[in-house]
């Protein structure tokens, strides 16, 4: 199903759907009491917004391009001492540029690990950790994976994923140049990493994801490219603060909003997905990384 052939009300039940702890079940009957005028079905529409991950992979696992492992690595402080995460090795012999992929709130899903394998093939060491690994791991479907990550204490969560850069970034194949990216919860957490490792981060790219405290951005001493949903309420109401922040402590900082998008509109496994959207963002990170990782 078609991005426009989705009521918007649907969208918006979604959205709330994916950031609070509303189940799938829940979703899925409050969808279906919408009053729609038309031959497709509000139901219809609510189940064509759920990921399908198979169908939306474009990097696969066995590319000559790339090897991806998975690793166990220490994370002090953190949710258990532990961690665990998906590495992905480009071709050749390095080193390489470092680059983290944080996911969004429901761990390491397939999508997740499909960015993380495409950013290895445009030559970057490139890790994807699982903020769920130290309580099992990702449980092999969103709505699970969803509830297993709101139990966690967040600031222990927030430190697996700066012991997980760190950690990258020292690795035996990459530079020591560290770049980081991550999509909703994982572009918070990227902000998050660009204020807590100031000089530590060369290079941040947050799509739709929470500004940090407006105190905090002063400490950001990465190069920033902050990329927005145009149809983003939440996320969209955190960005006059975050840009005055920006400006006023001269940061080096680029923001793009990308007209007719929704949150998530980079997630090609759902219909919230706009193709020339994520294209032009992804291009742009992509260059962005080269530029400031070398």
């Amino acid at each position: 199903m078609k991005q426009d052939e989705i009521d918007p009300r649907v969208f918006d039940l979604y959205d709330e759907y994916c950031h609070t702890e509303m189940s799938r079940r829940e979703f899925l009957e409050r969808a279906a009491a919408l009053t729609l005028v038309g031959g497709i079905s509000a139901t219809a529409m609510a189940q064509a917004l759920l990921p399908r991950y198979a169908e939306a992979q474009q990097i696969s696992f066995t590319d000559p391009r790339i090897t991806p492992q998975y690793i166990d690595y220490d994370s002090p402080g953190g949710t258990s001492g532990r961690m665990r995460g998906y590495l992905v090795k480009p071709e050749g012999d390095g080193p390489f540029p470092a680059v983290l992929v944080i996911h969004e709130n429901r761990g390491l899903n397939p999508h997740i690990e499909d960015v993380a394998r495409r950013m290895a093939v445009e030559g970057f060491l490139t890790l994807a950790p699982d903020g769920l690994s130290p309580v099992g791991g990702y449980p092999g479907n969103d709505d699970a994976g969803k509830e297993l990550q709101r139990s966690l204490d967040r600031d222990e969560l927030l430190t697996d994923l700066l012991n997980s850069a760190r950690h990258v970034k020292s690795h035996p194949l990459s530079t020591g140049k560290l770049g980081a990216t991550g999509f909703c919860f994982g572009g918070g957490a990227v902000n998050f990493l660009a204020v807590r490792m100031g000089p530590e981060l060369q290079a941040a790219v947050p799509f739709y994801g929470a500004a940090p405290a407006t105190a905090d951005v002063p400490r950001i001493r990465a190069s920033l490219l902050v990329h927005f949903a145009s149809d983003d309420p939440r996320i969209n109401a955190m960005r006059p603060d975050f840009e005055a922040a920006l400006k006023a402590s001269k940061a080096d900082y680029t923001m793009h909003e990308y007209p007719g998008t929704r949150h998530g509109f980079h997630n090609n496994s759902t219909p919230r997905y706009s193709a020339e959207a994520a294209e032009l963002a992804w291009s742009r990170t992509v260059a962005f990384f080269r530029a400031k990782l070398g």
